[in-house]
């Protein structure tokens, strides 16, 4: 299984177990999925941008929490900083990404998947209500 999120059949088997799991949820995961709850459609952050808003952790306890408990969240939102897409996911975050009208940049021929990378300047969010909702 990849790092990003559980399959759908993985979480419509447990979904009912949900609400008892969330709240076993340690604090900074909390706050790590209540921030790529927030990310507007068709706009990401990084792992770094996530850990940064923050103010605790970097990208990689960011990722880790992604991976644990990412699947109930927007997950496809929180992404690499070279805006490759995420493996193992890449066909469903992709799907994702052009229904929500997230900037791509299409794969040069030369690239060995032909698929595209996000457009990191334009799909970028720096999560500019937090002064708003950040608690």
């Amino acid at each position: 299984m990849s790092e990003q999120s559980l399959p759908d059949d993985v979480r419509a088997e447990h979904a009912d177990a949900l609400p008892e799991y969330a709240d076993a949820l340690p604090e900074y995961a909390e706050r790590v999925l209540d921030v790529a709850e927030r990310i507007p459609p068709g706009r990401v952050m990084t792992y770094g941008d996530v850990a940064e808003w923050l103010e605790e952790g970097g990208p990689r306890q960011v990722g880790r929490v992604m991976s644990l408990y990412g699947g109930a969240v927007p997950w496809w939102r929180v992404v690499r900083a070279d805006g490759v897409l995420l493996p193992g996911h890449e066909l469903e975050a992709l799907g994702r990404y052009r229904a929500e009208g997230t900037p791509l940049k299409e794969a040069s021929r030369a690239a060995e998947d032909h698929l595209p990378r996000l457009d990191m300047r334009r799909a970028r969010w720096d999560g500019g209500e937090r002064a708003e909702s950040h608690t």
